[in-house]
């Protein structure tokens, strides 16, 4: 079964996952509260992933001002994004999607038919995805184009 991908002007799929802590959240949670700003990343630990982490680490506080929440999500195991948390003090919540269930919902493409893909979504309050930014090698826009997508909601 083919999944179809989620575009601008979508509803975001709905999902709970076990974050790194082992709670449940739920991306409906954040509806009428919060923007959310999902970003699907391949690994954790790899050095990609680690910069755009770090990327999204660093410029939190501006997610905070412009209102949103950031969550990473790979199929990483909950303990694995305990430690990548712990030893880059990463301040948002990293989700567990073994199986990548969530990541075929959202169809993410792959890059090379085998790495998962790189796919920033920007859900506004209401749970529809505002912007997408997909790019495997520009880790740097994840994080820039986000934040300036939110600061014009």
């Amino acid at each position: 079964m083919k999944s179809r991908r989620i575009q601008i002007g979508d509803e975001a799929p709905d999902f709970t996952l076990p974050s790194q802590t082992g709670e449940e959240v739920k991306l409906s949670s954040y509806r009428g509260n919060k923007n959310v700003v999902l970003y699907f990343y391949p690994k954790d630990n790899t050095p990609g992933c680690t910069k755009e982490a770090c990327a999204f680490r660093d410029s939190y506080e501006a997610f905070k001002e412009a209102g949103a929440e950031v969550i990473g999500i790979s199929s990483d195991s909950q303990e694995s994004h305990g430690q990548f948390v712990l030893q880059f003090a990463l301040p948002f919540i990293l989700v567990s999607d073994e199986g990548a269930k969530i990541r075929k919902s959202y169809g993410v493409p792959s890059s090379m038919g085998m790495v998962p893909g790189r796919v920033t979504y920007v859900i506004d309050k209401k749970g529809v995805v505002g912007y997408i930014f997909n790019s495997q090698t520009n880790i740097e826009g994840h994080v820039q184009e986000s934040l300036k997508r939110l600061r014009g909601l």
